[in-house]
Formats: C-alpha cells, structure tokens, sequence
C-alpha cells in the first residue's frame, strides 16, 4: 500500500471515528435534555464544567507539546514550551483560588511553590514510569524510556483518565516480526527512528467497548497523532507520533 493510499485511510477513519462520536454525544446531551429533572441536569453540567477546568492543564501540555514538535522544534525544548504553558495555566488556576479564599491573587507565589511542583512532578512521572497494570508484559516496560518523550507525555496523561487501560507493544526489533508470524515492515515507527527515538505504541481494544476505544482513538488524533485501529496478531489500536 503507498503512503497515500495509507494517509487516505487515516483521514476516513479519523472522518468515521469523529462522526460517531460527534452522533453519539448527540444522543446523551438529547437524552439528558429529554429525561433528566433540572437538578440532575444542573448537576451534569457542573460535572461537565469541573471536567474541562481539571483537563485543560493536560490538555494544553500535551497538544502544545506536539504543535510545537511538529513546527520543527527539538523534542525536549517542544515538551519544555507546552509545560510552561501549563504552567501558566496552573498557576492561573492557584491565583483565583488564592483571591477567592484569601483575598489575594497571590501569582508568583502560586507559581512558584504550587504550580512548578506540579507540572514538574507530573512531567517526571509521566516520563519514567509505566505501572504494570498498563502493559501486557514487562518487556514493554523496559522498553518505555526509549520512546519519544512527548508520546510518553501524551500515554501516561490518557492512562490517567483510564487506569485500566493497556499497552501491548512499544519498541520493535526486525526479528520480533517473524516470531509474531507477521512480514517485517521495514517502514514502522515501533522502530527507533533517525532521532533516537520508538515514535509508535500499541493499545488493547478486546473486552474495552466500542465507545471507550473510540474516545482513546478521539483524544489521540484531537492532540495531533496519527491512530489506526487494526488487527496484526490481534485487535488493537495503533498510535504514532509522526516524524517530521
């Protein structure tokens, strides 16, 4: 299959995977506008509203990060710009609790002693660990440090909102195709690339629902990565950082 003929699929399934969801979310807003008795939908929406605000810093990290990558920035220094960027909204966030319980905004104090720690905290975690309810086998652990750090970044932010979920496969070498029954593919991104880097990971789909892989496929492409989900030697869905 040529690369366009790859690229051409990518954009169909992510067309499909965005209607559903779009057609999908339709039905519960109707469901909960039809159904439910004004407090349970005042109380829905401030869940819906207290969602956003507690997602957004993750959010912002991760897509920054990967704008910033993809407008040929270095790795580290693209990951560095969207934590700062978070930082700023972290900080934000701090300020206005500060004001509201104390009267005073109170920002580079804020900033300093609650918002750094916790940006960097969370950026030390995500980088290094991958608990062992979230791989298949610990040879995938062991491989976790050798990929791309804002794919890392990206993982571990979706597996905080998924505990369960899991990771099947993250670095590949040629000979682990054959024993996998498959034709070596010498193109995959499982590979570690020009830059040091494995820029691909594999998740499980079996026994998870169509709705939660398709909202893990839907974060994925919404924060600039490429998904396919597919069967190798078993269903699952495939996300890549593309080079650059």
């Amino acid at each position: 299959m040529t690369s366009a003929a790859v690229e051409a699929k990518l954009a169909k399934l992510k067309r499909e995977a965005w209607r559903e969801w779009r057609r999908r979310a339709a039905q519960v807003r109707l469901a909960v506008a039809r159904d439910a008795p004004p407090l349970a939908r005042a109380v829905a929406l401030t869940v819906l509203k207290l969602t956003a605000i507690v997602a957004l810093p993750f959010v912002v990290l991760v897509r920054a990060s990967v704008y910033f990558y993809l407008h040929r920035i270095p790795a580290w220094l693209a990951l560095a710009s969207g934590a700062l960027l978070t930082l700023l909204v972290v900080a934000a966030y701090a300020a206005w609790l500060s004001r509201r319980f104390t009267g005073r905004a109170r920002f580079l104090a804020m900033t300093k002693w609650v918002a750094l720690p916790l940006v960097v905290g969370w950026c030390a975690y995500a980088l290094l660990v991958l608990a062992s309810v979230n791989s298949k086998v610990d040879d995938v652990r062991g491989y976790y440090t050798a990929v791309h750090p804002i794919l890392r970044v990206a993982l571990s932010t979706v597996i905080l909102a998924d505990r369960r979920l899991v990771v099947t496969d993250l670095a590949r070498l040629p000979e682990d195709y054959s024993r996998m029954g498959l034709r070596a593919n010498d193109r995959t991104l499982h590979y570690r690339q020009r830059d040091g880097w494995v820029h691909a990971v594999d998740l499980r789909t079996r026994g998870r629902g169509d709705l939660k892989n398709l909202g893990v496929q839907l974060y994925f492409w919404v924060m600039g990565f490429d998904t396919l989900r597919h069967v190798g030697t078993a269903d699952h869905l495939h996300v890549e950082l593309p080079l650059r």
